[in-house]
């Protein structure tokens, strides 16, 4: 199911992307464009790191997320609030943190750039157990695209053009920062694609489902036992329901994060033999995480899978 979209007609579609910044309140008047010192606040590090790479030195970006939190269960103190209102730019995934989406909506003064509108949001959550508990999430939109590098770099190029947008001298800037950032990203899908090429075991069973675009790119299968929401417990049937897959499949390796606890994928490994490893979503780092930024966190993963498929 890799997903085959041309780059380049993203591009050209992402080029009207400075032209659908929202202006949240005010006038929408920037003082500080062209002045190289755009203020840029990001709602969590894969967006962080974004904006860090694609708005280099003409740009100042800070993080909402606290290192080693789940971004999810963000709560912004006035500091926080304050720092949106006085935001040049404030870039952010509607729906994943609802209280970065409130700030947003009352808050912000400049200009607000959701990821998710350039992102091609196209999967949503199953869930594998039937039934009314297990279905409070169905249909609800899977919104970790920056687990496909080519989608993450496709979201990269659009920020460009919003950036150059808000600061027109910069715009030359922005776009060979992100084909830079495009370029790290590409290297790295080879590498997945390569690396996961002869796995044995098509199969990631996971503690939730945060890896569907990872899988989708990569000819991959994700199985989560919970569903979006990472700190949702499963009902015994789900376990049941996991733990017969893992089994009659012959799974070897159930997958946890490192931002929440392992307590589930360690459940069901004990239940049927498996192994657990860590499967990152790259939502934020702390102390425990295996790299120091998001390729390493990725590579990482590529070796973790490669693993526990195992590919040869």
């Amino acid at each position: 199911m890799s997903r085959t979209r041309p780059r380049l007609a993203l591009v050209a579609a992402a080029a009207a992307s400075a032209l659908v910044l929202t202006a949240c309140g005010g006038s929408g008047d920037d003082s500080s464009a062209g002045s190289g010192t755009l203020n840029v606040v990001a709602a969590f590090y894969p967006l962080e790191l974004m904006a860090e790479q694609v708005g280099g030195d003409r740009v100042s970006v800070s993080n909402l997320a606290k290192p080693g939190a789940e971004p999810h269960d963000l709560e912004l103190t006035p500091s926080d609030v304050a720092r949106v209102s006085g935001a040049d730019l404030v870039v952010y995934l509607e729906g994943f943190q609802p209280a970065v989406d409130d700030a947003v909506a009352s808050e912000a003064a400049g200009a607000s750039w959701n990821a998710g509108d350039y992102a091609d949001l196209d999967l949503t959550y199953t869930p594998i157990e039937e039934g009314a508990e297990a279905t409070d999430e169905a249909g609800a939109v899977d919104p970790h695209f920056w687990l496909d590098p080519s989608r993450y770099a496709d979201v990269a190029t659009a920020l460009a053009k919003g950036l150059g947008g808000l600061d027109p001298e910069g715009a030359a800037s922005y776009d060979a920062n992100a084909q830079a950032f495009a370029a790290q990203l590409d290297a790295l899908d080879a590498e997945w694609k390569s690396g996961v090429a002869t796995c044995a075991n098509r199969t990631l069973v996971t503690s939730h489902n945060s890896f569907g675009y990872l899988a989708q790119r990569y000819d991959l299968e994700q199985r989560g036992i919970t569903g979006l929401t990472p700190e949702d417990e499963p009902t015994p049937q789900a376990l049941a329901d996991i733990s017969a897959f893992v089994t009659d499949n012959a799974v070897k390796t159930i997958y946890f994060e490192t931002l929440v606890s392992p307590a589930i994928a360690e459940t069901v490994a004990a239940e049927t033999g498996a192994k657990t490893a860590v499967l990152d979503p790259v939502e934020g780092l702390r102390d425990e995480s295996e790299g120091s930024d998001y390729f390493e966190i990725m590579r990482a993963n590529l070796a973790n899978v490669r693993a526990g498929q195992p590919c040869s």
